[in-house]
């Protein structure tokens, strides 16, 4: 069993942080706040949010304030994926200022310790050239959607993009490209994030086989321990929990629904 404490969840919190950065698409903007960082990659992206608050000290006003200028000149809702062992009076704080849950996240992790190789015969990494094909079958699957808008991509290439960042293929018997996933390793930590299976080759065990492979890439680089974040109650939940994950903490996003800054602004 792992304690979940705040030392974990700072070391679970900066990765993510510099995850973050690290996937930013041409364009997108950074903003170091608070031990964390806000990114901007369009009003609409899902990478648009601030990630990391909070973890090493009592977050102000000022910082606060800081990172909703941020979001709200570019024309974005400043939104905050806020873990529950952050500073206490953060929370109270984005309340005050008309903060709203919009959704949660499990955060899991499992120790690597005495792991063993598994093999992943249906599994494969992504090679240089193939991020439009990576970026497409995760989109697919993620969106549960044929055709892909341009900013729909976009999502997918910066993953692939991103300094250090090992993308995976799930092939299905046919041949074709069936889900993706990646891995990022930050000081011993593996990062298993971006998990997608299209639709049509759900339940055949593709999703256990991706998480699998970045096992073993962990295993092999040394990390002691690895970490993924899902849904609630959800199936990527349950075959990360088969994989031998346990959930140690829920994050919140919380969103600001005011569109008029605060007096503490």
């Amino acid at each position: 069993m792992v304690f979940a404490d705040a030392l974990l969840a700072q070391r679970i919190e900066a990765a993510e942080a510099a995850n973050a950065r690290g996937c930013s698409p041409r364009g997108a903007s950074v903003l170091e706040v608070a031990g964390g960082c806000a990114i901007f990659a369009g009003a609409d992206s899902p990478l648009t949010q601030a990630v990391g608050i909070g973890l090493n000290d009592a977050v102000s006003e000022a910082q606060i304030g800081a990172f909703e200028t941020f979001f709200r000149s570019r024309g974005a809702k400043a939104t905050i994926d806020l873990c529950p062992l952050a500073d206490p009076g953060l929370l109270e704080a984005l309340a005050e200022r008309g903060y709203r849950p919009t959704g949660f996240n499990n955060v899991l992790v499992r120790r690597l310790a005495g792991s063993e190789i598994v093999l992943t015969p249906r599994v494969r990494r992504a090679v240089a050239g193939e991020d439009d094909p990576w970026s497409y079958t995760v989109g697919r699957g993620f969106f549960d959607q044929l055709e892909l808008t341009t900013e729909e991509m976009d999502v997918g290439r910066a993953i692939f993009a991103m300094p250090g960042a090992m993308c995976y293929l799930a092939v299905a018997g046919t041949g074709a490209s069936a889900g993706g996933a990646a891995l990022a390793i930050r000081h011993g930590l593996a990062t298993l994030f971006a998990d997608s299976t299209i639709a049509q080759f759900r339940c055949q065990g593709l999703h256990r086989e991706l998480i699998a492979a970045r096992l073993n890439e962990a295993i092999a680089q040394g990390c002691d321990m690895a970490t993924a974040s899902t849904l609630p109650g959800s199936v990527s939940q349950r075959n990360y929990e088969r994989a031998g994950f346990e959930v140690v903490y829920t994050k919140v996003t919380l969103e600001a629904f005011s569109d008029q800054p605060s007096a503490f602004s």
